[in-house]
């Protein structure tokens, strides 16, 4: 019996690039934590790093923007509530949720996060030109928005039919 075969690319999807150039970048700013003596810093919590803003924010609200489930942002805020990264404080506009905020120490491992990934980024324009940096910045921008959208077309083609 023969199996079916699967048809691949002539050359290695677009998926593949940018998954691996996001966990390149996701160790390198865990590695640097390290570096800066953020030994407590892992991998998971980039998905906090990198979606709560300077006021905070809700959980719930963090794991969709970061495209993971509640539970699983969840329990990286549990984790960063006891390495002393983050607090959660009681929502003002709603008593039954908390709203999650960098602590002292979170506000500082983030600080130098943040200043890393502008001199990353100079680096980035450094190597490649400033012009064909913008250029990729832009194109992955683009890319987002037409992705977006086509969802959302597809989202209300499946409404209307």
């Amino acid at each position: 019996m023969s199996r079916p075969q699967v048809s691949r690319l002539d050359r290695k999807p677009l998926i593949s690039l940018v998954e691996r150039a996001n966990r390149a970048l996701q160790s390198d700013m865990v590695r640097r934590a390290h570096a800066d003596g953020h030994t407590e810093v892992k991998m998971a919590h980039n998905s906090v790093f990198g979606f709560l803003h300077a006021d905070g924010a809700r959980a719930a609200d963090m794991a969709a923007r970061a495209g993971i489930t509640r539970q699983s942002m969840g329990e990286v805020i549990r984790d960063m509530v006891a390495l002393d990264l983050l607090e959660m404080r009681s929502d003002p506009n709603d008593g039954r949720a908390k709203v999650v905020t960098y602590s002292e120490h979170g506000l500082a491992v983030a600080g130098d996060g943040f200043s890393y990934l502008g001199e990353l980024e100079s680096r980035f324009a450094e190597e490649f030109g400033e012009e064909e940096y913008a250029v990729v910045r832009d194109v992955l921008e683009r890319l987002v928005d037409v992705l977006d959208r086509f969802a959302a077309e597809e989202s209300q083609a499946a409404n209307t039919a």
